[in-house]
């Protein structure tokens, strides 16, 4: 059962190639002059989404109205929601523009990020997990670890996403204040990409998320500055530093955990070409590797409203009037089981062609005798993102070699000249 937030609206769709090419894990694919997308293989970076030029992939995510489900709502703002507005020099602003929106609490994701950090620092120290550490802070990353590199999985930090600690520590606060069931109380993260919807509505570190919706930075930015304009006051609702708020942008994580070997990159090219490094065991030496997704780190999400440096320079600025840290696990009674997942990362094979290795060999023979007929140009013509996809896309089945245009263009000539010679010699015969 795969759940994803990012969706194709056929009528949009007019089959241009853009995202096919893209696609990190080659889940999309042109039929009948409309992308289809390969729901297995999907592994929700948006990044479909940002390049295609015809607005026909889209994002699912909660509208504000949902909060009315519960009798206590708690918003969970990500760090980057801070970056989008222009001139912000105190956070309890945002924060306090959140409650005016209909929350009845607000609960900083960047505060759960600041505790995260230590725990993986400490464990770092006592040698427990296998290095170089990869962060598991972006989905996206981790869903792309589990379906294409299986060698990775357990280098994957096995601890809870910011989000997902912020919405347990919420929760659980929420109820001892209220004294309501767990039921009545609403966690939703104010998010800025698709791939953290599908983290809560499909997780793999555990059975079921803490966090109850998730509502796009894009939809509640213009109704949250309405409600910031009108403010005559603010609460003192800031609970985090600068590790906390960091964590937004690209490099913000390894920099919390104060170690100098570490190696941070962003954008979905640039994390493949890292992660086939570690693979191939030509990066040593470093103990953390923090991936991100998105150019510029979260900031770069496809549902937020600013350009990611703008937000970047402003979260920089930001950072300058803040203390360290504002959250330490001797104060909050935080334990490590508190934190760790409840499921080991375990690698999906679904880009496996046969779980019968003969037959897998047996179809690897059969792509690499395609592919040396076509023209290796990976023009995206036929509808696959590559030639070496779309010979794997004949020999599943889903396609005829035909559908190569070249390849079509050469039978045409064969059968012309075929047609000419057949003319000339009945020519000769009369």
């Amino acid at each position: 059962m795969f759940y994803h937030s990012v969706t194709l609206d056929e009528k949009s769709c007019v089959g241009c190639t853009n995202c096919i090419k893209r696609c990190p894990t080659e889940a999309i694919r042109v039929r009948d002059g409309k992308a289809v997308i390969t729901s297995e293989r999907c592994i929700d970076c948006g990044e479909c989404i940002r390049v295609c030029p015809h607005h026909a992939k889209k994002a699912r995510f909660d509208h504000l109205d949902s909060i009315e489900k519960f009798k206590y709502k708690i918003a969970l703002p990500a760090p980057t929601l801070y970056g989008q507005f222009n001139n912000l020099d105190d956070m309890d602003y945002v924060l306090t523009g959140l409650k005016k929106l209909g929350f009845d609490e607000v609960f900083e994701v960047a505060s759960a990020a600041e505790l995260v950090s230590e725990v993986t620092r400490k464990l770092m120290e006592a040698g427990k997990l296998k290095t170089p550490v990869i962060s598991s802070a972006c989905p996206a990353v981790v869903r792309l670890i589990r379906v294409r590199f299986p060698d990775l999985c357990d280098h994957v930090l096995p601890l809870y996403s910011p989000m997902e600690f912020a919405a347990r520590k919420a929760k659980k606060d929420a109820v001892e204040k209220t004294g309501l069931p767990e039921s009545d109380i609403g966690c939703f993260f104010i998010t800025p990409c698709p791939a953290k919807v599908s983290d809560i509505m499909a997780p793999i570190s555990v059975d079921k998320s803490a966090v109850d919706g998730a509502i796009a930075i894009s939809e509640i930015f213009p109704v949250l500055s309405g409600k910031m304009d009108k403010l005559t006051s603010v609460e003192p609702l800031s609970n985090s530093g600068i590790i906390g708020v960091g964590w937004a942008t690209s490099g913000g994580e390894s920099s919390a955990l104060l170690k100098e070997k570490y190696l941070a990159a962003d954008g979905i090219e640039n994390v493949i070409r890292v992660l086939e490094e570690i693979e191939d065991e030509r990066i040593g030496e470093l103990d953390f590797i923090e991936l991100n997704a998105c150019t510029g780190g979260c900031v770069g999400g496809v549902l937020c409203v600013e350009n990611p440096f703008i937000a970047k320079a402003r979260l920089q600025r930001l950072r300058k009037y803040l203390p360290v840290s504002q959250n330490h696990l001797n104060r909050s009674g935080i334990v490590l089981g508190d934190m760790k997942w409840a499921q080991s990362l375990e690698f999906s094979d679904v880009l496996t062609l046969s779980k019968d290795l003969s037959e897998a060999m047996k179809m690897m023979g059969a792509i690499d005798k395609i592919v040396a007929d076509l023209p290796g140009l990976d023009c995206g013509a036929c509808g696959s993102p590559s030639c070496r996809a779309f010979a794997e896309d004949v020999v599943r089945g889903f396609c005829k070699k035909s559908d190569c245009v070249f390849v079509l263009r050469a039978k045409m000539k064969e059968v012309a000249s075929t047609i000419s010679k057949l003319d000339d010699d009945l020519e000769k015969g009369l």
